[in-house]
């Protein structure tokens, strides 16, 4: 029988390989799941896996998607890291974009090409005000930051609703809930002509550089991480456990925020109900799936921008649902999780011994002698009474 027995210490070696097992089990499941829905398995497989990467203009989308993934998911690798559970990046990412648009919206014909700079400051901003919130809320009331910072996510969201319902939409937009098409200078620059992705592409792998030393060449880092990883530990050194609060919340939400700007005053180009696109909770997985490291990120935030343009390619080339989309990414965390308990256990393979003695297969027969209807007696010390 198959056993799962500690090990000695955890594995290097399956922590690495523990994403890519993963990997092949979830396509290994999504073959079957074509299969199940009528549809050429490798074909489904091409969609995901193949046409993202096939052209020029299919690379340059799949990096404007892996864009606000990968900022977001670098924020959120260091809260998780300081064990600070942000489960509300979607909120902040709102926020951000609401905040870009409105110093969007204050540009005229004679700004110049620079003011996308305080719109993408203004979306900064914006995330980290909301995951201050988070932050006051536990520091100061002791209030669960997964719960708080999930809740405003929703009302997030019913802010975004009042202001493209409201008092930003667009006059002249046929009752449509959206606000102006942002002018030209509060764009964001794009690399090539002729493709949607812009410098936040660079400015994203540049914040990996940031993140990484951060993390691993810093004293800040290093307080940050000593506190998720021991906070004992932490308070007999002399951290503030306060100041890792503060300190990681206020990264990821204005990395969440700076990522809500740049989806404004990038691809959409104006605020739209629809600004919403999962993007902060498909970070979770995309941290998690690059062992909370700012390399392992780049990747993962790939994979699951692979994910997505896939379940919109599956929508209109295979008939399916974009929702498969999220099938994917639940199939690789759902995957993942199991494959890391392989990195604090091993599976052994336990075979009963042949020949073993039938006194040990099963145990001795004992008589027992009838009860004696008499009463025993037991004799106590003395000075106690039975």
């Amino acid at each position: 029988m198959l056993r799962l027995e500690p090990r000695p210490e955890p594995s290097r070696a399956m922590s690495v390989a523990s994403p890519l097992i993963a990997l092949a089990i979830t396509v290994v499941i999504g073959t079957a799941l074509f299969v199940l829905l009528g549809k050429d398995p490798l074909r489904g497989l091409a969609v995901f896996f193949v046409e993202p990467v096939r052209s020029v203009y299919a690379l340059t989308e799949l990096a404007m998607k892996a864009t606000p993934l990968l900022l977001i998911a670098l924020g959120l690798a260091v809260c998780f890291r300081s064990n600070v559970w942000n489960i509300g990046a979607e909120g902040q990412f709102i926020v951000g974009a609401i905040a870009a648009s409105g110093i969007a919206m204050m540009a005229t014909p004679s700004t110049g090409a620079w003011f996308f700079l305080p719109v993408l400051v203004g979306g900064v901003l914006g995330g980290m005000l909301w995951a201050a919130i988070v932050a006051f809320l536990r520091d100061r009331f002791n209030a669960n930051e997964i719960l708080v910072s999930l809740m405003l996510v929703y009302v997030a969201e019913q802010l975004l609703n009042y202001v493209v319902y409201g008092p930003w939409k667009d006059p002249a937009g046929y009752n449509f809930p959206q606000t102006i098409t942002f002018l030209k200078s509060t764009q964001v620059p794009r690399l090539f002509a002729g493709y949607r992705v812009n410098v936040g592409a660079i400015g994203a792998l540049l914040a990996v550089a940031a993140f990484w030393v951060l993390l691993f060449r810093t004293y800040a880092g290093f307080q940050l991480q000593v506190g998720g990883l021991a906070p004992a530990a932490a308070r007999y050194a002399g951290f503030s456990s306060r100041s890792a609060l503060w300190t990681a919340l206020l990264l990821s939400g204005g990395m969440a925020g700076l990522a809500g700007g740049l989806e404004v005053a990038g691809p959409l180009g104006q605020l739209t109900p629809h600004v919403p696109a999962g993007y902060g909770f498909a970070a979770i997985i995309v941290a998690f799936v690059g062992r909370l490291h700012p390399l392992g990120i780049v990747f993962s935030a790939v994979l699951m921008s692979m994910f997505y343009i896939g379940g919109e390619l599956a929508q209109s080339r295979l008939g399916l649902p974009k929702s498969l989309t999220g099938v994917f990414q639940g199939l690789l965390l759902f995957t993942l999780l199991a494959c890391d308990t392989l990195i604090a256990y091993r599976i052994r393979w336990k075979q009963a011994r042949a020949g073993a003695p039938a006194a040990s297969a099963a145990p001795a027969k004992v008589e027992q002698a009838p009860l004696d209807p008499v009463v025993a007696t037991t004799t106590l010390p003395a000075g106690e009474n039975a």
